[in-house]
């Protein structure tokens, strides 16, 4: 292929990943004024969050299963049909029930993304490339947030309705189907990993079982803080839609340099940093008010920064003959895991408030004290993720220390 075709299909998908952070921010921005208008609980927004990331791990999995057989094209025209119908969905949904299904959609879109680029990427580029590219497209996640919040954000303080700012995801959907138009996409460059027995084979090990493990708490660790922003930072003294534009313009920046960190650092290395910092910030965010919270933010943004790009990349280095299934199915248990908490940490925010109120606090000192608390329970996944990111990097270091006193090739591809 040309490298003018695999350009576009990189910023293509780079502007798919865009319409995902879009749906991801403004939705986070907008969660107050859905409440309002429809009458909705932090438990019922929690199930329509729910829907989100429960598209994704679904169209995740079934791309990832037949990705060889019908190809990233195919399932990116899916991608613009899901986008398309949840926008218009969502702007006309009329209530709860109508904004779960237009959730579902939206989130069926995102996973399609997912499914498709991400095997397009590595099997387009290798080595020290793959991983620039890996965490550059990666970036654009946390950076179409900084865009989606600030967007959100102004026409918030513009009073703009909610619905038009649905309207803004269908710009960047329309540019990614344009440049997708015509082009031409690649084959896998591992012959064992176009076959789903093959993808299976090398799934059913300790390995890829424990990183899928760890997948499912870095995520949350992740969206949890980020996705309820809104509600569990409104009264900390700062403003949540900023909070999260920071967040995601360091993580942009960030991923940008990922690649040359990484080659330095290996996956392994960022990873556990980066749980050690995605504690820190929690803890600081459950703690801080006023400016401290810009400050916190910024440090749990280094935290997870890297983690999405890396575990997506240390499937594609170090466990190749897993496919573009193996990707897909990390990245699917990412999604669900987080799908599954969505209620529950709208739970932990009710019942948060309970406890408050049941001590005296109301108004602006109750909302602070509940989101504080619900912060406070969200330290736990980034602790159990530093003590398995501890008992993987020195798996992976004795596995090449091995492999170099028996003088033989490394049995992981460490960049």
């Amino acid at each position: 292929m040309s490298a003018n075709n695999n350009k576009r299909l990189f910023y293509g998908s780079c502007f798919a990943i865009i319409t995902t952070a879009l749906t991801f921010s403004v939705r986070a921005g907008i969660l107050p004024e859905l409440a309002e208008t429809f009458d909705l609980t932090a438990k019922q927004l929690g199930f329509i969050n729910q829907m989100w990331f429960a598209g994704f791990p679904i169209a995740m999995i079934i791309g990832g299963l037949f990705y060889h057989v019908i190809g990233p094209k195919k399932i990116m025209q899916f991608a613009f049909f899901a986008h398309s119908a949840g926008i218009l969905l969502t702007i006309y949904s009329g209530g709860y029930v109508g904004l779960l299904v237009s959730t579902l959609l939206i989130g069926l879109g995102n996973g399609c993304t997912e499914a498709a680029c991400n095997p397009m990427i590595a099997d387009s580029y290798e080595g020290k490339t793959m991983n620039t590219l890996m965490n550059r497209f990666h970036m654009w996640f946390p950076g179409g947030i900084v865009l989606g919040s600030l967007i959100s954000y102004g026409m918030t303080a513009l009073n703009m309705g909610w619905e038009a700012q649905i309207w803004i995801f269908f710009v960047p959907t329309f540019i990614y189907a344009y440049l997708f138009y015509g082009q031409k996409f690649p084959k896998p460059r591992i012959q064992e990993a176009a076959t789903v027995k093959g993808n299976l084979k090398n799934m059913a090990t300790p390995l890829f079982l424990f990183i899928a493990a760890c997948m499912a708490l870095t995520a949350i660790s992740e969206f949890g803080p980020t996705q309820w922003a809104e509600l569990v930072l409104e009264k900390s003294g700062a403003v949540p839609m900023l909070v999260l534009a920071l967040i995601t313009g360091i993580m942009a920046v960030g991923r940008y340099f990922g690649g040359e960190i990484v080659h330095k650092f290996d996956q392994t290395g960022v990873l556990l940093g980066s749980a050690v910092f995605t504690a820190l910030g929690i803890f600081l965010l459950s703690t801080q008010t006023g400016i401290m919270i810009y400050v916190s933010a910024a440090i749990f943004a280094v935290g997870i920064c890297y983690f999405w790009p890396n575990m997506i990349g240390f499937v594609a280095q170090k466990i190749p003959k897993s496919g573009a299934l193996g990707m897909s199915v990390v990245g699917a248990i990412g999604m669900f895991s987080t799908s599954i908490f969505q209620p529950i940490i709208g739970g932990w925010i009710d019942r948060a408030r309970e406890t408050a109120n049941s001590m005296g606090l109301t108004g602006d000192a109750l909302e602070l004290a509940a989101g504080q608390e619900t912060l406070e329970r969200m330290i736990t996944f980034p602790v159990i993720l530093t003590v398995l990111f501890t008992i993987l990097y020195f798996w992976i270091k004795k596995r090449r220390a091995t492999d170099a006193a028996m003088g033989q090739a490394p049995k992981v591809n460490v960049g």
